[in-house]
C-alpha cells in the first residue's frame, strides 16, 4: 500500500523530536558479516567424478578381462542343452540385430539395454549381436566382445547365447536367444 508523502508539518514534528540526538561515533558501531559459506569437499568431488568417468570410458585393465574370462557359450541354469544347441545349429530365425562398431562401453551397454527392451516388447526371441573381434582396439582386444557377454549372462531375460557361424559374424558376433514376452505365444 502507498503511503502519501510527507507533509511539511510532518517533517518540522520529525526534526522537532530528533533535534536531541547524537549521532554515534563510527569506532562503536558492529558490522555484522554475513555467515561464511560451509566448506565443501572439492578435492573429493573431483576424485569421485573422475573414478566415474574412468570406469565408464578408460580402458579394461588386465584384471577386468581375466575376471571377464573367455565365455563362448551361454545357458540360463535349469534349461535343457539342446536349447543352446538348437541356437547354435540356427534352428530360430534371426529376428532382430544391432551392430556395436564404433561405440564405447558405456554407449554399448546403453544400445544394447535398450535393443534387449525392445526386442522383448516386440516378441522377438532370436537376436544377433555384433561386437566385432577388437581389431580396431586398443591393444587389438576385444573390449566388447566380453563385455556384452557379461551383460548378457546378468539379464533375466537372456536364456541362452552362442557366437555365430563364420558366415553370420563367427567371433565378432553373439546370437542371443531371449525368453518369450508375457502374453505371446511361444514361437
Amino acid at each position: 500500500m502507498k503511503h502519501p508523502p510527507p507533509t511539511p508539518e510532518d517533517i518540522a514534528a520529525f526534526r522537532a523530536a530528533v533535534a536531541d540526538a547524537v549521532p554515534l561515533s563510527a569506532d562503536i558501531r558492529v558490522v555484522h558479516e554475513p555467515p561464511k559459506p560451509r566448506p565443501r569437499a572439492r578435492q573429493r568431488e573431483q576424485d569421485e567424478a573422475a573414478a566415474i568417468t574412468e570406469s565408464l570410458h578408460g580402458p579394461l585393465e588386465i584384471d577386468d578381462l581375466v575376471a571377464l574370462g573367455e565365455v563362448t557359450s551361454y545357458l540360463r541354469t535349469g534349461l535343457p542343452r539342446n536349447v543352446l544347441r538348437d541356437l547354435r545349429r540356427g534352428r530360430w530365425s534371426i529376428q532382430n540385430h544391432i551392430d556395436l562398431h564404433g561405440m564405447n562401453r558405456h554407449e554399448a551397454h546403453e544400445a544394447v539395454s535398450q535393443f534387449v527392451a525392445e526386442s522383448l516388447a516386440s516378441g522377438k526371441r532370436c537376436l544377433r549381436i555384433v561386437h566385432g573381434r577388437g581389431f580396431g582396439s586398443p591393444g587389438r582386444e576385444g573390449v566388447l566382445r566380453h563385455l556384452v557377454k557379461g551383460w548378457l549372462m546378468r539379464s533375466k531375460h537372456v536364456l541362452a547365447f552362442c557366437h555365430a557361424p563364420l558366415a553370420d559374424g563367427g567371433e565378432g558376433a553373439l546370437w542371443v536367444l531371449l525368453q518369450a514376452s508375457e502374453g505371446r505365444p511361444p514361437r
